[in-house]
């Protein structure tokens, strides 16, 4: 009986044509993923608000394939004038700031520079409302795996990536926490401290003077002066094709729960249900101090309708090291060839000087 030929033994470090085939098939399948996203809120003075655009427009006029998501928070204080103000126009801005005709990679190119340009369009237009009021701002976009995060203020942005890395978006510009924009605010001539009580100790947070604003960086608070600036940091990072969760709150939450905490209490539930368990437990200690509101959005591969819990070795600890996009990335050699489920770094700048955006 004749014998079937042995199949040519492969050279080390040779991928079966079959593993490419399906890497291929798998590329397409995964190439959009299902953008879910669930918010809750609990107010006290009014002052907070969400913008959820799942559709929020196409890079291709008419073209569906080519839609992108848009979430945002805006965190008001000495009113809400300027929350609803950017909530209504800062969308606007930013697609009028991105040139027509642009291919995908051009469009997320530019992107970064388009936010900047709309947070400085949106709080200058706002001076003509003639309003005191302020806002934190933190502005998400994502298209496909990639994910775009724009922020003033002290709302936080997390990822947690599927595998359980947690990742920072967004950067904080409470000056108790950013000495670089208290040395920036001071040089500009303002001064930087506690509130002062005649006859007793400075108490509070420390404070931009005149106008006792404790943030930096904000759209508004026009009678604080020009030291407080709407010039956003930037970060734009690339998930694997495994997805991940991302966290955006405002303070009524980070002032009261870790990141940690935030995840512990919301990880493996819907977009929804985390929400809202992760705002009933920044309340439970104290009750309702501030306006508290969250937004979960799950980057998730096709048909997966919720996210898996990632498992957790010990203690969160925040990975600052991003796989650069120049890296030379390549596939494991076990695990059925699998990519590595890794957070790649595209863009980060959070220069205050526009003439370096």
């Amino acid at each position: 009986m004749a014998m079937a030929a042995a199949a040519p033994a492969l050279s080390p470090g040779t991928v079966p044509l079959g593993v490419l085939l399906r890497r291929e098939v798998t590329k397409e399948r995964m190439e959009r993923p299902d953008v879910l996203c669930g918010e809750a809120s609990r107010s006290r003075k009014g002052e907070d608000f969400t913008l959820l655009r799942a559709g929020a427009g196409q890079r291709v006029a008419g073209d569906p394939s080519t839609s992108f998501s848009v979430f945002a928070l805006f965190d008001g204080h000495n009113g809400s004038g300027a929350a609803i103000y950017a909530k209504e126009n800062l969308l606007h801005n930013v697609l009028r700031a991105i040139p027509t005709c642009l291919s995908r990679d051009e469009w997320l190119a530019v992107l970064p520079r388009a936010l900047v340009a709309a947070f400085v369009k949106t709080d200058k237009d706002f001076q003509r409302v003639a309003g005191t009021s302020g806002t934190t701002v933190t502005f998400v976009i994502v298209d496909e795996w990639v994910v775009t995060v724009a922020s003033v203020g002290d709302s936080r942005c997390i990822l947690e990536s599927a595998e359980g890395s947690v990742y920072c978006l967004s950067a904080d510009h409470r000056f108790d926490s950013n000495p670089d924009e208290v040395e920036r605010v001071t040089a500009c001539g303002s001064k930087v401290g506690k509130m002062d009580i005649v006859g007793g100790p400075e108490v509070g947070p420390l404070r931009c003077w005149p106008g006792g604003l404790c943030l930096s960086r904000s759209i508004g608070d026009f009678d604080v002066g020009e030291c407080i600036i709407p010039v956003p940091h930037v970060k734009q990072v690339k998930l694997s094709n495994a997805g991940g969760r991302i966290i955006i709150a405002s303070d009524g939450v980070w002032d009261d729960l870790t990141c940690e905490m935030a995840l512990d209490c919301s990880r493996g539930f819907p977009s929804d249900v985390a929400a809202n368990r992760i705002v009933n437990e920044a309340i439970r200690p104290r009750g309702i101090r501030d306006d508290t509101t969250c937004i979960v959005i799950d980057i998730l591969p096709p048909e997966k309708l919720a996210p898996t819990p990632p498992k957790r070795q010990g203690k969160i600890a925040f990975n600052s090291m991003f796989r650069r996009k120049s890296a030379d990335v390549r596939f494991k050699t076990n695990s059925e060839y699998a990519e590595p489920d890794v957070v790649e770094e595209i863009f980060e700048d959070g220069s205050a000087m526009l003439s370096k955006r």
